[in-house]
């Protein structure tokens, strides 16, 4: 019979998240027969799913998540033997960039395109933090000497980089936004239509193109159905969350409640 461990790679062979799945694994079991610890890279929201998952089949181990600041998207898991007793550090640091607003504005966008413009492994970075005139970018510690020789320009602009301390960073605020709709199937392009706001056709255009993610993981098929409780995000429209299945209206449709994060 295959352990639960097996079990996990299995269900995870030939996805896009296989190898993910299968570093997370070994960094467990790594932890678990050194009696000590394992920090990951940063990881995504499912991925942070998929470790959960991971921890919760070694009885040993124990896993955390830190991202830097509280609210973090991307965050580090920690794997740690439950025997062991020291506190390791996340090793995480936040680089300052700054520019000139009066001559340009850059966005999230315009940040993370330079930054993996520098040949840097998307793991060690996490969370970008861009306002009008600069962003916090969290990383490993050890990349900190790198981004701050290395990142001088931005979109264009010519940028300064130091290190500033994680307490700076504010906890993220974010909006949430209560939606009534009703509709006629619980497919993703149904709800994701109805929450954001456009059309059924684009919504499947866009589900096609790969921008649409459901529970953070890539999805193509726009006839997949949806629950309660569900998560779909998209690139520049932000996270929506099927708060309630409330059931058929007279009409024949099914009444929602979605709760839209921006």
């Amino acid at each position: 019979m295959a352990s639960d461990k097996e079990k996990i790679l299995r269900f995870f062979k030939g996805t896009e998240e296989e190898e993910t799945a299968v570093k997370l694994v070994d960094m467990a079991k790594w932890a678990e027969s050194s009696g000590k610890f394992r920090l990951t890279p940063f990881l995504s929201p499912y991925e942070q799913d998929i470790a959960e998952t991971v921890a919760a089949n070694f009885a040993g181990v124990a896993v955390d998540f830190f991202g830097g600041y509280h609210g973090a998207e991307r965050q580090r898991a920690m794997f740690t033997d439950k025997t062991f007793g020291g506190k390791p550090s996340f090793e995480i640091v936040a680089i300052e960039a700054k520019w000139k607003t009066e001559f340009t504005r850059l966005s999230h966008r315009d940040v993370l395109g330079s930054v993996m413009s520098l040949g840097i492994d998307r793991g060690v970075v996490g969370d970008i933090i861009a306002t009008g005139e600069s962003a916090n970018i969290l990383t490993d510690e050890k990349m900190s000497d790198y981004f701050i020789e290395n990142l001088t320009q931005i979109g264009g602009a010519k940028v300064e980089c130091e290190i500033c301390e994680l307490s700076s960073i504010a906890p993220k605020e974010e909006r949430v936004k209560e939606i009534s709709a009703t509709v006629a199937s619980l497919r993703v392009d149904a709800v994701a239509a109805a929450g954001f706001g456009f059309s059924r056709s684009k919504a499947a255009a866009d589900i096609a193109a790969d921008k649409v993610k459901l529970n953070w993981q890539g999805i193509k098929n726009a006839s997949v159905a949806i629950k309660e409780g569900d998560v779909l995000s998209m690139r520049g429209r932000g996270r929506l969350e099927v708060a309630e299945v409330r059931g058929n209206t007279k009409k024949g449709r099914i009444a929602l409640l979605l709760k839209r994060y921006i």
